[in-house]
């Protein structure tokens, strides 16, 4: 799926932790991050709403109008985010708002860029929408949607044994699932000609891919790069090359994907570190807890979650995670693939 001639701009690439620098403050689980072209940053915040980051590093929290309890702040103790509102992946719509898949409600919600808030889907075929992850817009405005799992409690499904995540689309025909199945749905991504869509399973642990049909149903299921990453997976970002970048959370590592399927490692913040091995031995034994998850992680952005590209020419890769309180950054040598904006942008 290669988009470029050539040499791939990641051979031999590696990324020194003494170049990362940072933007933004006191934030709190910046998960998931949208660039914007003229600068700004809007940035998922456990407070119950979005950080507007501005070109000049000033930044404000824009709190949904409509919540269902804070979360709370205690990034000390994973069950925090079980209960309570949870912004967590983040899309811009057509007309500027953003579309905010919140993972402690339950629901995918639409929030105005002041904070007026709606809902758009909490349930599907009559039953309770499950915990929504992930979403993505794409040019033909279609919605899709990640579900991780039907259970309420998402930590129990950390397990090899539990595969009830599942993909929905919204068109015009409605709110559908058009695959299931998935070992803890995150992330999805479309190449550029909107060809293929890229599903993380965060323990399964890799990535799927199908291919999109003009009716937007999903077929040919297949692994995209290993089978096994021997970490879980979270965020997902496409570059120009072709290259599928991601994050290794818990293990905080970046990775990318050549179009031919090979891994290279590009970041490894854990090293090796006794924490993540313990934990990753633990989820083949189906006996993970949340002391063992929070013991491991990194040290530039804990938890690494997504990977956004922005900047002037697309090469700034901003680091989401869910511990950290700062968006750490650095640049690619090779610009990201552009994400759909909101039309007045892409007019522009």
């Amino acid at each position: 799926m290669s988009l470029s001639k050539g040499p791939n701009p990641i051979d031999g690439f590696e990324i020194d932790p003494v170049t990362i620098r940072h933007v933004g403050a006191d934030l709190q689980r910046p998960e998931c991050i949208l660039a914007e072209p003229d600068g700004s940053l809007w940035v998922a915040d456990a407070r119950g709403g979005v950080v507007h980051i501005r070109p000049d590093g000033s930044q404000g929290l824009i709190v949904q109008s409509e919540q269902a309890g804070f979360a709370g702040d205690d990034r000390s103790d994973v069950n925090r985010f079980i209960e309570g509102t949870l912004p967590n992946g983040l899309a811009f719509d057509r007309n500027g708002d953003i579309l905010i898949s919140n993972f402690g409600t339950d629901r995918l919600e639409r929030m105005t860029r002041t904070g007026e808030t709606s809902v758009i889907h909490d349930t599907i075929d009559g039953q309770p929408i499950g915990k929504v992850n992930f979403v993505l817009r794409d040019s033909r405005n279609r919605i899709w949607l990640t579900i991780s799992t039907r259970i309420k409690n998402w930590m129990q499904a950390i397990s090899p044994n539990v595969r009830d995540g599942y993909v929905a689309l919204a068109d015009e025909n409605g709110l559908r699932i058009v695959a299931d199945g998935f070992a803890f749905t995150n992330e999805i991504r479309l190449d550029a000609q909107e060809e293929w869509l890229y599903v993380v399973e965060t323990t399964g642990p890799r990535i799927t891919r199908l291919r999109v049909g003009e009716d937007g149903s999903l077929s040919g299921r297949e692994t995209f790069g290993p089978e096994d990453h021997g970490a879980f997976i979270d965020g997902i970002a496409f570059d120009a090359h072709g290259n599928l970048w991601g994050t290794h959370v818990m293990r905080d590592r970046i990775f990318a994907i050549t179009p031919d399927g090979d891994l290279r490692i590009l970041l490894d913040d854990d090293q090796g570190a006794p924490a993540g091995k313990a934990l990753m031995e633990a989820f083949a034994r189906d006996a993970v807890t949340p002391e063992l998850a929070m013991a491991a992680h990194g040290s530039i952005a804990p938890w690494m979650a997504s990977l956004t590209f922005g900047g002037p020419d697309l090469r700034r890769v901003h680091i989401g995670s869910l511990r950290g309180t700062t968006i750490p950054w650095f640049n690619a040598p090779v610009a990201g693939l552009p994400m759909v904006h909101w039309n007045e942008r892409r007019a522009s």
